[in-house]
């Protein structure tokens, strides 16, 4: 049946098949580059992960590498301490994380071993996150590594500086009872006697700091019984 180009019929069918093609033209490229963004992502994290070792600016054909060298596991743990899977905790999406899903890696310095904690939060525009590492005394803090989504340039989004991540090195995460110490406060507040667990925080940023505040102690919280395991397991063998 010939249809007259000029009828409402003839634009339907025609915007209809614009349509159809255009949308698979997009699938197919949407499939064409999964693979490789899946990929970049996957490295974007490693590098984090690295970064909070105090491994930055590794180039892209070093990364993998370099964490499968450094990365002993990357278990899931449940907020009591106790181990939910002894590999697969790369895969945890920020989202899914809860009490009985957090994941925790195990890394090698050198002859060091050393625990990165993956940490969730809210800044002032929307998610923070980040990766804290600690020594095998599980106190101190061997290096930290802060990212965030939408966080506003100049103020909130310097925790993605290394300059901030820099202020948590060596510092103390919990005091000997065991309670969470490690604290960001105002800019130039830090107490000459606190120096040891408190760092500065951001200036004219005082929510995100707040955010990156609580998001340590949440976690660390969180983290602490796999902790107190680790050092039990760590004693117990020192004594074999």
């Amino acid at each position: 049946m010939k249809i007259n180009k000029n009828s409402n019929l003839y634009t339907v069918l025609y915007a209809s098949g614009v349509v159809v093609i255009v949308a698979f033209l997009l699938a197919s490229f949407s499939l064409m580059l999964k693979a490789p963004s899946e990929a970049n992502e996957r490295i974007d994290k490693m590098k984090q992960v690295l970064a909070s070792l105090n491994l930055r600016n590794l180039d892209n054909s070093a990364v993998e590498a370099a964490y499968a060298r450094i990365v002993v596991k990357d278990m899931v743990v449940d907020a009591k301490g106790t181990v939910v899977a002894e590999k697969g905790g790369f895969d945890i999406e920020q989202k899914a994380f809860s009490d009985d899903c957090l994941p925790i890696y195990i890394c090698r310095i050198g002859k060091a071993e050393k625990i990165v904690l993956p940490l969730v939060g809210k800044g002032l525009w929307g998610p923070i996150w980040g990766y804290l590492a600690l020594n095998d005394d599980c106190r101190t803090v061997y290096g930290a590594y802060f990212n965030h989504a939408s966080e506003t340039a100049g103020l909130g989004a310097l925790i993605k500086d290394e300059t901030f991540q820099n202020e948590f090195r060596n510092k103390i995460v919990t005091d000997t009872a065991g309670q969470v110490v490690l604290t960001v406060v105002k800019k130039g507040n830090v107490k000459a006697e606190n120096t040891t667990f408190e760092c500065d925080g951001i200036s004219g940023a005082t929510l995100t700091t707040n955010g990156v505040n609580n998001m340590l102690h949440e976690y660390i919280a969180k983290y602490k019984p796999f902790l107190d395991n680790y050092l039990k397991k760590k004693e117990e063998n020192s004594h074999e």
